[in-house]
């Protein structure tokens, strides 16, 4: 008797030290959340407040309830500054830039996956070589080229240079390595070529990696500012950040309007990672276990 009531006591402690320390992680996952949560709720709370009230309420917890509503920030960021032009020219260029960065980096990750060819491991050298190679380090003499192209103020300067893409070539590159064989050499033995094979059955068990490659390049490039500030002068191909960048420094300075601007800009990104991120989970899993 004693044995067993002292093996149920010890696992009551058990459960409760469990239950204690799953309570402890959650409220520490919590506040971390709360931490990273934070400034967002803040810039879409003061978006919504008059202009006045921004700044003086910024160390207060008015700062997260808002005792007067309005529009008027959001009215006035497209009365002062062209907001639909930006956002279209970063919708198309950041758009490009996946779609045709999904084309190319599916097609090179495969060739360095599955297709034996010379110089197959001097490519795949350079491909990781580039990864940690960071924009600024080439910005120079790609504006130089790119000028000398004649592409300055274009979309084109904005969207060729960044199409090919060594992360999401590397992305789609462990995908495809650990894609079974035998779904090919099935193909094969029914008289699939290598255009057919890829097209009917690699590229639709690959839409983890293509989710993923997609909204790691589109957040990559979302949000990009050096590059359109060193190749761009006009409003007509001037994307988001660098539409906000001007926009923060133009008279009237209205905080109001700067956080309702800056709530437009990032609603895309939360929009397409909410709608993908199961895909976006089980892309970057699955690529992660191999290689």
């Amino acid at each position: 008797m004693n044995g067993r009531k002292e093996h149920r006591l010890t696992r009551i402690r058990r459960r409760t030290a469990a239950l204690a320390a799953g309570a402890v992680n959650y409220l520490v996952l919590t506040a971390a959340a709360l931490l990273y949560i934070a400034p967002i709720l803040f810039m879409v709370v003061a978006s919504f407040k008059p202009d006045e009230r921004v700044l003086p309420e910024a160390g207060t917890w008015q700062a997260f309830f808002p005792d007067e509503v309005t529009l008027d920030n959001y009215a006035a960021v497209f009365r002062r500054v062209p907001f639909g032009r930006y956002m279209f020219n970063s919708l198309l260029i950041t758009g490009s830039i996946v779609g045709g960065g999904l084309v190319v980096n599916s097609l090179a990750g495969y060739a360095l996956a599955r297709l034996q060819w010379r110089g197959r491991g001097a490519v795949f050298r350079v491909v990781l070589a580039l990864m940690i190679l960071p924009l600024q380090a080439i910005a120079v003499p790609l504006f130089y080229q790119t000028t000398v192209l004649g592409w300055r103020d274009t979309y084109v300067v904005q969207i060729v240079p960044f199409v090919a893409n060594a992360f999401a070539i590397y992305l789609f590159y462990t995908f495809f390595l650990g894609m079974p064989k035998e779904l090919e050499e099935a193909a094969r033995i029914d008289g699939a070529g290598v255009w057919r094979t890829l097209v009917e059955i690699v590229l639709p068990n690959a839409k983890p990696a293509f989710a993923a490659a997609a909204i790691t390049t589109f957040l990559m490039y979302w949000g990009l500012y050096l590059w359109p500030l060193m190749v761009t002068t006009h409003e007509d191909v001037r994307p988001l950040p660098l539409g906000i960048a001007t926009f923060r420094t133009l008279p009237p300075i209205q905080w109001g309007d700067i956080m309702a601007f800056a709530v437009m800009m990032v609603a895309p990104v939360l929009v397409v990672f909410v709608i993908f991120q199961r895909w976006f989970v089980r892309g970057v899993a699955t690529t992660g276990m191999k290689g």
